[in-house]
């Protein structure tokens, strides 16, 4: 299950997951299948935290090469 929405929009689709979660008002199947929703939303978030993070670990250089940066 691949959500490619916006990472934003994921964030709060999974506080609003958690919220119903801890209310604990739902029953035993709902609650199964929005933990499992919450647990795709986290990796996918994640994915994208990666991603982001491996892109502004570079920077091109002035002969548009690719150069690892590093903060000195």
């Amino acid at each position: 299950m691949k959500n490619n929405g916006k990472f934003e929009d994921q964030i709060k689709e999974l506080e609003s997951i958690v919220n119903e979660l801890e209310k604990g008002d739902i029953d035993l199947d709902t609650s199964i299948e929005k933990y499992t929703k919450a647990m795709n939303l986290v990796k996918n978030c994640d994915e994208k935290l990666k991603s982001i993070d491996e892109k502004i670990s570079k920077i091109v250089t002035e002969n548009n090469e690719l150069k690892d940066f590093n903060v000195e």
